[in-house]
């Protein structure tokens, strides 16, 4: 019986952890508090690795998060329709970059930056960590 008692423990405490874990509303934040968070764990990385200004990072930051929600509900399009939309997020992301100003240098640097973000997430890690690597 304690052994039942003690194992049922651990699965409650195990589920609550999980469900606490997640952001309300089934997974989808808030587009301000997105941007927040993205702000306090990826801005410093971000202004690191493409040495761009504070001012700079922020409009980066918003403009990913643009590009995020515009990118959310692709899962229903067709192949074809899919890529067209994605072209064509890419491209008005690219041209809000430009408008900050950023060169195309800074533009060809952050996208590396969120094409290694990418992989790191795809691989399990969730990305580096702030702090990591120093």
């Amino acid at each position: 019986m304690q052994k039942l008692c003690a194992l049922l423990s651990v699965v409650l405490c195990c589920t609550t952890t999980v469900l606490l874990a997640q952001p309300p509303g089934g997974g989808q934040m808030d587009p301000a508090a997105m941007v927040q968070r993205m702000k306090e764990r990826m801005k410093p990385m971000l202004i690191e690795k493409t040495k761009l200004s504070d001012a700079q990072a922020d409009k980066v930051i918003e403009t990913q998060v643009w590009a995020m929600g515009e990118m959310r509900g692709m899962r229903d399009l067709t192949e074809d329709q899919r890529a067209a939309k994605m072209k064509s997020i890419n491209e008005e992301k690219e041209k809000k970059w430009k408008d900050i100003p950023l060169t195309d240098d800074q533009i060809k640097s952050v996208n590396t930056f969120f094409e290694e973000m990418r992989k790191n997430r795809m691989q399990g890690s969730g990305g580096p960590r702030q702090g990591a690597g120093k």
